[in-house]
């Protein structure tokens, strides 16, 4: 008799984002006139760049001919790709990245998820607490993450942020393995100094763990002090492999391209004490289970790199940034305490008093027709906030901003 892995039936009963599209589906089928404004899932609303539409059109004709077709392509991405990647995100910012250290993916969250497959089951796990879902649940649905007890799961350990210690993760009080980290961080949109960002890497390199890092967002940074990737802090090579994503930045959520970083030097102990780098590990890994990403993707992300590409790109960053802004000055103004928004498209602010997470959300989408995400759907110290996306258009954002300050004045 078939099996199955029983770590799935650990599951929650539903991933955040399903659970908000069945509430929300839900509500449209019993209020079919309501104008719904959707600030809850990060998805983008602006058209790609120009650039990446003429380089998506250009590599689309070159397969209608046998001299340019492309077939299987190779599982790490195209060099052209890999060495664009150099040029525009590390050369520039002092970081040495060898080719063969880019490897070219579908998104982070495959990646993210997926990365976990090369380290061992027994591997303890730390993660920021609120924290995006696929960190949790990929560790659960592989046997690492132990019972989910009062809200938590037994064997992950937990370093809150939130507004009383300023979103400021402390470092672990007992042994952990693996580190989760993402910044800008999804869902709080804060981030970490570089004093801060170094504690981590220190941390690591003392304890034998490894980082997992996140930069998806950095591409919106604002402060020139901030770090937009962990390799800007001395040792990181040693100890962090670092995932990006073309999704937000460029508006790839439909295409479907990123990029990961396993520097040669980042290792991990085999059962005999040995120590094993995790670069071919990940490169023997995705020969097998991963067939590559589509070439015509590869040459739209490639142009995001030209000097159009970076313009428009920019513009389009910008386009969403001023959202963040109006938005955190309205929510500001109502009264409410606003997090995010200033280097990071998400903005998270406290709920009122007593007014749990998912109650406010069903309150906000009942009575002012706008979908957020409740914070406590990315982990126990989410509780009692909520994630709003700037990702919207324009006149949504404003007359969401419009619509909850009539609500909560009437409240």
């Amino acid at each position: 008799m078939a099996t199955i892995n029983s770590n799935f039936l650990k599951l929650q009963k539903s991933y955040l984002f399903s659970t908000i599209a069945q509430k929300v589906s839900a509500f449209k089928a019993n209020n079919p006139d309501a104008q719904l404004i959707r600030l809850g899932i990060g998805d983008v609303t602006r058209p790609l760049a120009p650039a990446v539409i003429e380089a998506l059109h250009k590599a689309v004709d070159e397969q209608a001919s046998a001299d340019t077709f492309r077939g299987y392509g190779p599982e790490q991405g195209y060099e052209f790709l890999r060495q664009a990647i150099i040029d525009g995100d590390f050369t520039p910012r002092g970081i040495n990245i060898d080719l063969d250290e880019v490897f070219i993916n579908d998104g982070a969250k495959s990646d993210t998820g997926n990365f976990v497959d090369i380290l061992g089951t027994d591997n303890t796990i730390c993660v920021t607490d609120p924290i995006y879902p696929v960190y949790i649940d990929t560790n659960v649905m592989a046997g690492r993450a132990g019972n989910f007890e009062e809200g938590a799961w037994d064997r992950i350990a937990y370093s809150p942020c939130n507004a009383e210690n300023n979103f400021i993760p402390a470092l672990p009080t007992t042994p952990v393995d693996l580190i989760y980290l993402c910044y800008p961080n999804n869902p709080t949109g804060t981030t970490l100094s570089r004093t801060e960002l170094k504690r981590w890497v220190d941390y690591a390199l003392a304890n034998d763990a490894i980082i997992l890092y996140d930069a998806a967002y950095e591409a919106y940074i604002q402060d020139e002090e901030t770090p937009h990737s962990i390799y800007e802090i001395e040792g990181a090579r040693a100890c962090a492999v670092e995932f990006h994503s073309f999704s937000k930045t460029a508006g790839f959520t439909g295409l479907r391209c990123g990029y990961t970083i396993v520097p040669k030097e980042v290792t991990a102990k085999a059962k005999d004490g040995s120590r094993v780098s995790l670069n071919p590990l990940w490169n023997r890994r995705q020969c097998t289970k991963f067939n590559g990403t589509p070439y015509i993707v590869q040459r739209a992300a490639e142009a995001i790199y030209s000097e159009a590409g970076k313009r428009q790109v920019r513009e389009t960053i910008d386009y969403y940034m001023t959202n963040a802004r109006l938005m955190r000055e309205a929510l500001t103004a109502t009264g409410l305490q606003v997090f995010g928004g200033e280097n990071a498209p998400y903005i998270w602010f406290k709920t009122p008093a007593g007014v749990s997470s998912w109650e406010f959300f069903e309150s906000l989408l009942h009575e002012a027709h706008i979908v957020s995400t409740p914070g406590a759907g990315f982990g126990p110290a989410g509780e009692g906030y909520i994630r709003l996306t700037a990702f919207g258009r324009r006149e949504d954002c404003e007359e969401a901003m419009r619509r909850l300050k009539t609500w909560m004045q009437q409240s």
